[in-house]
């Protein structure tokens, strides 16, 4: 089967802002081009997509070290005759068949986050109630099927049993800014309303880091991995709703103090054949302006996507949102339209794998 890649590119401005905090409470930062980036990690906006999932109605799993209790709750719901001792006793033989730890002085807590899907659960619960006897084969089978759209994403690691491994169909890179960033922070202070008039004094009083960046943002799909872990209807659905929640996702990290929730200035999303691209040269040196960073990006980014054309073979397909006259590829006016072609280039693509398989 031939491979079949999406890019996504994305920039992004964002204001004052401190969304993803390092050990000391600032912004984090990267060194790229001798010069200091703003910095999300990948790890952050994967937490913000899957949330986004959850309130979209997206297949999302659970990642969690109770994965046994949520076994032991859906035993109870699937049978509500079964004591505590017999549903323990279930719980325990499938996790020790399945290879997984579990504490039982910390709650049947697994010894590391896992993430499972709901309907994960839900036939491992089926499958202990109808059957004296379980098989390892079979829960192993379980536990690799049926997967929720972040997991066939985002994949699974089994640090106990590595055989219920699933490969990732999605890279995610650390977000950084287009230009050079100069941390700034923020000295406050706030009152007692109930204070005596002749107490002028502050009542507390801190600082907090931040930073204002336009970032460059970067993911990419292996479509016919996403179709192994899927299907191949559910990996293009998939992938269209990957796209729309990583654009409209944001990490929450003192959203209330900056309510700094933007929108992406620009996307173009690239369906490859040959491999995946990272734009993200266009920036090693960085932008510098004092009009804004967002055209200047733009410009930057269009001009490395046609450097990199010398090295790779021409795309299935390019869509551009964000801007009208953009020479490269199709330019489209709405998310909306950005997805349905998407969608249906992906359609027709995998249609003809199948037709001449």
């Amino acid at each position: 089967m031939t491979n079949l890649y999406v890019d996504l590119s994305v920039l992004q401005t964002v204001p004052s802002s401190n969304i993803n905090r390092d050990d000391t409470g600032a912004p984090k930062t990267a060194l790229y081009g001798g010069v200091t980036r703003a910095r999300v990690s990948s790890q952050s906006w994967k937490k913000a997509v899957r949330d986004v999932f959850k309130q979209d109605h997206v297949s999302a799993g659970k990642r969690t070290k109770q994965a046994a209790n949520l076994l032991a709750t859906e035993l109870k719901n699937l049978d509500a005759t079964l004591d505590d001792e017999t549903v323990q006793a279930k719980v325990a033989e499938v996790f020790k068949l399945a290879g997984i730890k579990v504490d039982k002085k910390k709650d049947n807590e697994t010894g590391a986050l896992l993430l499972v899907s709901r309907g994960q659960i839900a036939k491992l619960a089926q499958y202990a109630i109808d059957n004296e006897e379980l098989d390892k084969k079979e829960i192993k089978k379980v536990l690799k099927g049926d997967q929720s759209l972040d997991l066939a994403l985002f994949g699974r690691m089994v640090a106990d049993n590595p055989e219920l491994n699933v490969d990732a169909s999605a890279q995610v890179a650390h977000a950084i800014s287009t230009h050079e960033v100069v941390p700034e922070y923020d000295y406050f202070t706030a009152l007692d309303d109930e204070q005596p008039e002749d107490n002028a004094g502050a009542a507390m009083l801190g600082t907090i880091d931040f930073n204002s960046a336009t970032l460059y943002r970067y993911a990419n799909v292996n479509l016919n991995e996403l179709a192994h872990n899927l299907n191949v209807t559910d990996a293009i659905k998939g992938t269209a709703d990957f796209i729309k929640d990583f654009l409209l996702s944001m990490p929450t990290g003192k959203q209330n103090t900056f309510a700094n929730k933007t929108l992406p200035s620009y996307v173009m999303v690239t369906i490859r054949q040959d491999t995946p691209v990272n734009l993200v040269s266009a920036f090693e040196n960085p932008v510098v302006s004092h009009s804004g960073y967002v055209a200047p990006s733009v410009t930057r980014l269009e001009g490395e996507y046609q450097r990199t054309q010398a090295y790779v073979d021409e795309p299935v397909a390019n869509f551009v949102l964000g801007k009208a006259d953009s020479q490269i590829g199709t330019t489209v006016a709405k998310l909306s339209d950005l997805l349905d072609q998407v969608t249906a280039k992906l359609s027709e693509v995998m249609q003809d794998e199948d037709t001449n398989d």
